[in-house]
């Protein structure tokens, strides 16, 4: 099993970085596109194995205009006009902003709406379907838009996005070489009984020297401990999008979510800390790194 999951690592890394550091914006928005098809049906396989049939082809819909609707706003971002001025399309007389998260809701809502009340299935699937797609499309296909909500950052977003990758990367081979090493201590024995306090500590070390290492690279201009800051609270949200993940699937009775990745398991499986990793990092960069960019670049000297 290691040296499968290694070989998948070896083939599939250079692909990814590739794809986020060279490709256009557009190719890295339909690549993300299909993981969240691929990720959202096998979250639909776990429903059904406890016989909750979601919406799929409805939930799947709006879980690639989520996609389109993130990339509109990322372009938009990267094309803002003076004092945070932006274009605009107009139709007619009508000025259009670009649709938001919560147009993309709303959409969906009244889709759940029409198929609860038009149905033939039996009446007792309505609130299981209901319930399932709804959260597929909140747990998985929204938190994994946000890569492309990092990747619109002006100038720094494709080294965002890489950011919160090798964080990730890093965070989850030390837990899983750690662990099986020196793990002892059982971290959450009722959802993973195999991750310890040992991997879990060496996870976080390993995502703050990841953070170090692209600090001291200089890729992404703000302060150093702003990055390990984002590096920390990366790795805290990827360990429990990887517990989160673990119970669905307990819950479902079942160890993988899928079997497409060897040594991985499914999609789903290699992807659960991204889940969180990649909002979290958004909304850090967000919050706590925007405000204070251009002034510590000037500071810095880093701008004119």
């Amino acid at each position: 099993m290691t040296w499968k999951r290694v070989a998948t690592a070896v083939i599939l890394i250079p692909v990814v970085v590739g794809l986020v550091l060279l490709a256009p914006p557009s190719w890295l928005a339909i690549v993300l596109a299909l993981l969240v098809l691929l990720a959202l049906f096998e979250y639909f396989a776990l429903g059904e194995a406890i016989g909750h049939r979601a919406y799929r082809f409805w939930t799947a819909s709006c879980a690639c205009l989520m996609v389109f609707v993130q990339y509109l706003a990322a372009m938009e971002n990267e094309h803002l006009l003076g004092e945070g001025l932006s274009i605009h399309r107009v139709i007619a007389r009508f000025a259009v902003p670009t649709p938001s998260i919560s147009d993309t809701l709303f959409i969906f809502l009244i889709g759940i709406a029409v198929l609860t009340l038009g149905t033939r299935r039996p009446l007792v699937e309505a609130l299981p379907a209901a319930g399932i797609s709804s959260s597929g499309l909140l747990l998985v296909a929204l938190p994994l838009t946000y890569a492309i909500r990092l990747e619109g950052v002006p100038s720094a977003g494709r080294y965002l996005l890489f950011f919160a990758l090798l964080i990730t990367w890093v965070g989850d081979s030390a837990a899983y070489f750690v662990g099986r090493a020196v793990g002892r201590r059982p971290f959450a024995p009722h959802l993973s009984p195999k991750k310890t306090w040992e991997g879990a500590a060496a996870s976080f070390a390993g995502s703050l020297l990841a953070g170090l290492a692209v600090a001291r690279w200089g890729a992404i201009s703000i302060n150093p401990a702003h990055l390990l800051g984002m590096a920390a609270a990366g790795n805290v949200a990827g360990q429990i999008g990887d517990l989160l993940e673990s119970a669905y699937k307990r819950s479902a009775g079942v160890k993988d979510s899928g079997a497409l990745l060897p040594g991985h398991g499914g999609i789903l499986d290699r992807i659960d800390a991204l889940i969180l990793t990649f909002p979290v990092v958004w909304y850090y960069w967000l919050w706590v790194c925007s405000p204070r960019v251009t002034a510590w670049a000037t500071a810095s000297g880093l701008t004119k």
